[in-house]
């Protein structure tokens, strides 16, 4: 090979390495940008027949900042009319000391919804302004579930929805957030994290909603994802419907991101969940 061919050669494969590139930058950008609407389908017999809920689910939001994707989440959830909202942590950062965007999406879903709930994740407990956080929420009217829990009800029927702190024996107080609780009626237990399921307060629970894990930001096909926070390589639980006895754990994988800014095969998203009487 002469060393004009060579040279053509080495040329032409940069060229081929460039476009390479630039697509999967590109793929990455849509996928930590430009969110879903996943929509989940769960049915029980503790919902009377032909009834339906609906639950809009965001999780990990971690200050998600393209203001654009904002305005046309917000036009879809409304577009949707869900029952409820639940927002199940990570909604900051663990650095963030402006609320200012937080809040204002706070504010739009309560005008969408006003009955929005939020429980802290990790990043809320390592945030030394949080306490200045849940005031804000608070007075925009979501309603901050700390080791509680409330009665949603209609003319239909009534649910329990419990919201517990990032699960840690620290941070945890299971009995006063399931006391009293009428487990005849379906009941929504919220936790930022999916070990809560090693905890006996998930036995109350008909359906278990989560997020943390981001769905490992990075997939493999036939894999799944490769590392989750909290469970290291290759998770049992990473995203989507698991069945635990007569338990079913719903894990969001997020609109954002943690330590990198890289999501792929696993799109942004917020959850649409539909439980539908039997």
């Amino acid at each position: 090979m002469s060393v004009q061919a060579l040279f053509e050669w080495v040329i032409r494969l940069a060229a081929f390495g460039m476009i390479i590139s630039g697509l999967l930058l590109a793929y990455i950008y849509f996928q930590v940008n430009c969110p879903k609407i996943k929509r989940v389908d769960i049915d029980s017999s503790k919902i009377p027949s032909e009834t339906k809920i609906s639950i809009l689910q965001i999780s990990d939001f971690h200050n998600w900042h393209p203001t654009n994707q904002h305005i046309k989440l917000l036009a879809q959830i409304k577009q949707l009319n869900p029952d409820l909202i639940v927002i199940t942590g990570d909604f900051v950062d663990r650095k963030t000391t402006n609320f200012a965007n937080v809040f204002s999406l706070a504010r739009e879903l309560v005008q969408i919804n006003p009955h929005t709930y939020f429980v802290i994740g990790n990043h809320e407990i390592a945030n030394r302004r949080t306490p200045q956080l849940l005031s804000g929420l608070t007075n925009r009217g979501v309603r901050v579930l700390k080791n509680e829990h409330v009665v949603w009800s209609t003319d239909r029927l009534a649910i329990n929805i419990y919201g517990i702190d990032y699960p840690g024996k620290k941070h945890t107080n299971l009995d006063r957030a399931t006391q009293d609780i009428d487990t005849e009626q379906f009941t929504v237990l919220l936790s930022h994290a999916p070990a809560v399921i090693k905890t006996p307060v998930v036995s109350k629970a008909d359906l278990v909603l989560c997020g943390h894990t981001h769905g490992g930001q990075v997939r493999l096909p036939f894999i799944g994802a490769i590392v989750a926070s909290g469970q290291g390589f290759l998770p049992a639980y990473d995203k989507g419907i698991y069945h635990i006895g007569h338990t079913t754990l719903y894990i969001d994988s997020g609109l954002g991101t943690s330590l990198l800014p890289i999501r792929f095969l696993n799109r942004c998203q917020i959850s649409f969940i539909t439980i539908t009487g039997k």
